[in-house]
């Protein structure tokens, strides 16, 4: 589904991403980790087109995506939740969601219901400012808008930052279903916990290196206390 090859990428003189390799197989979903400032973000930019890369290799279900507009990426069927969430302010829920549908790849005029049936209280909050929503209720629709595009592949930069208990399980349970279902995922995760419970892989970058990865059930107590505990 996904596969990057030899990634390389600078910020100005800094090297930020040293020969990554990571795959993301379709159907499964990989938990990109490591500690604050080791390259996770960066990665997901450049796969997204936000950073261009220097060198290496970026492929999404056949095509390569170094030599694909950024823009057209969500058309691929590309959805990106970021980090902090990015909604909407001063629009409705409902704006926020329709705002989802730019990348032309849902045949929805409107909003679907599944989304409603994934995120129930969308639908009673739904010309609520999207400013005036709790935290996990931005996420919750922050992850409702990248859905709208029908993707093949949904990447999300720390979901569960700032959220409270409830609703990170909800969300674990989200992103399980929607996983069995086969959406592939990769998902950049700091909380253990939810890491192994959602995740089928795992990918740890280091100093913008590969440092370890394989199934999840592989995720040593070593490796832990190597790269991720800080």
């Amino acid at each position: 589904m996904l596969k990057v090859e030899k990634l390389n990428q600078f910020y100005g003189e800094s090297h930020t991403l040293w020969d990554v390799n990571l795959e993301v197989p379709e159907g499964s979903c990989l938990c990109l980790m490591g500690r604050n400032g080791v390259g996770k973000t960066t990665l997901l930019k450049t796969v997204m087109g936000a950073l261009k890369a220097a060198s290496g290799k970026i492929v999404f279900d056949g095509t390569e995506l170094l030599a694909t507009r950024q823009s057209d990426r969500a058309r691929l069927g590309i959805s990106l939740v970021p980090q902090g969430r990015d909604i909407f302010s001063q629009l409705t829920v409902e704006e926020n969601l329709l705002v989802g549908l730019a990348g032309e790849r849902s045949k929805s005029k409107g909003i679907p219901k599944r989304i409603f049936e994934l995120f129930p209280v969308l639908q009673e909050m739904l010309h609520r400012r999207g400013g005036d929503l709790s935290g996990g209720q931005q996420q919750q629709l922050a992850i409702g808008r990248a859905l709208m595009n029908d993707p093949k592949l949904l990447i999300l930069d720390e979901p569960t930052e700032g959220i409270q208990p409830n609703i990170v399980r909800q969300i674990g349970d989200i992103l399980e279903k929607l996983n069995e279902e086969g959406l592939s995922i990769l998902l950049v995760e700091q909380k253990l916990p939810f890491a192994r419970r959602v995740g089928k892989r795992f990918c740890i970058l280091d100093r913008g290196r590969n440092v370890a990865m394989g199934e999840m059930s592989e995720l040593s107590e070593d490796i832990i206390a190597r790269y991720l505990v800080v």
